[in-house]
């Protein structure tokens, strides 16, 4: 099944082919500006033309303009050598390699390298504008000569327009792959560093326990071995973006989690062995766009893990979760001792920081700090249309 970009391109090229036909006949027809083996060449040559600009080339191809010149050349000493036979002047030149003359400077100037291309430009372009002397070199001809030339300008700077826009287009999805790629990373970061955390406390917590119930191990286990399931996979996916951004990966090429799995994020974190943790949905999460729920949802896991590394005491862990019509508002507490002064952080660009570019990202604002009756608190305000005035 052929795009509808694709569809055009063939038919402009059979376009192209059916007025080649239509200019062929009319040359043979009005006696070609010469005779015998010269008339062969000529035709020959503009059936050349076609072979080159009709096939579809590959982007900055080192053949295309290779052959473009080796063509242009063979022009230049056909002209040459119609010119030469050509006593009494007169017949047509050929319109039909004049057309295909055109066709091969599009595609050399839209995709050759650039560097034979000038080269190619040049061969090509000689031959266009010289064509004309086959029939004479009266005024008549010298100024079909100099028309052809100025065609042949505008068609090169159609290719090289058409080429800026492809390769603007193409840097443009390049960089949209690297803030892609560098969002996976942030993920990346997100996920295994609240699974990691997670499996360490339990397995700290299995070793605790070993001596005075070993069959509460085996539960503790079977947590460490879930959670460390979902690690991998988490790994695996985003990893294989990493390395390829043109694959396709099994997960699509989205946020992996939103305000809707905050309860099971919430069950997950307490079974593992950290503060109670208690979920407060204030009004509907349906609708919420996509890029503020994944954020919310990434507010409360980064807020649970620096709960489980520097909460110390913590027992309950409250999430709010409040839609109004502007804002989807998320706050995070709990009622442990906040961090101690001095206390290692993580590098920047991770955690808390970018945590905020994240949140930022989407128009939205976060702080945290101690909270008023003690514990620590994060607070982030998303907003929920992309046009709200900060």
């Amino acid at each position: 099944m052929l795009t509808q970009r694709a569809l055009f391109f063939r038919l402009a090229q059979v376009g192209a082919l059916f007025l080649m036909a239509l200019l062929g006949m009319f040359d043979v027809a009005n006696g070609m500006a010469s005779s015998g083996d010269m008339v062969f060449l000529q035709v020959l040559s503009a059936i050349a033309t076609a072979v080159v600009w009709l096939p579809r080339h590959r982007h900055n191809s080192a053949r295309l303009p290779k052959v473009a010149t080796v063509l242009g050349i063979c022009s230049l000493l056909l002209t040459v050598g119609v010119g030469g036979t050509n006593l009494d002047y007169g017949g047509s030149y050929g319109l039909a390699e004049t057309v295909g003359l055109l066709g091969v400077l599009f595609v050399v100037s839209r995709h050759g390298e650039a560097r034979w291309s000038v080269i190619g430009v040049l061969a090509i372009g000689a031959a266009l504008g010289f064509l004309p002397l086959r029939s004479g070199f009266d005024t008549g001809m010298v100024i079909a000569g100099l028309t052809q030339g100025l065609f042949g300008t505008a068609v090169i700077g159609l290719g090289i327009y058409l080429r800026t826009v492809e390769a603007t287009r193409n840097r443009a999805m390049d960089a949209v792959r690297a803030e892609q790629r560098a969002e996976f990373a942030r993920d990346l970061h997100d996920f295994i560093a609240h699974h990691v955390t997670g499996i360490v406390v339990q397995a700290q917590g299995a070793r605790f326990i070993a001596e005075q119930d070993p069959k509460r191990v085996l539960l503790a286990l079977e947590q460490i071995e879930t959670a460390g399931a979902e690690t991998m996979a988490s790994m695996r996916r985003m990893v294989g973006v990493l390395r390829d951004p043109n694959a396709q990966p099994d997960a699509p090429l989205t946020p992996l989690a939103g305000v809707d799995e905050l309860s099971p994020l919430l069950d997950q974190f307490t079974n593992s062995g950290g503060p109670l943790a208690r979920l407060h949905v204030d009004g509907s999460t349906e609708g919420v766009p996509v890029e503020v729920s994944t954020s919310a949802y990434r507010v409360v896991m980064e807020a649970l893990t620096n709960i489980r590394r520097h909460a110390q005491g913590a027992r309950v862990a409250d999430v709010w979760v409040r839609r109004t019509p502007d804002w989807l508002l998320v706050r995070v507490a709990n009622d442990g001792l906040p961090p101690k002064a001095g206390t290692p952080r993580e590098a920047p660009g991770y955690g808390l920081v970018g945590l905020q570019e994240r949140v930022r990202a989407v128009g939205g604002r976060i702080t945290a700090g101690p909270g008023i009756d003690g514990g620590w608190v994060v607070d982030a305000a998303l907003p929920l249309d992309q046009e709200v005035t900060q």
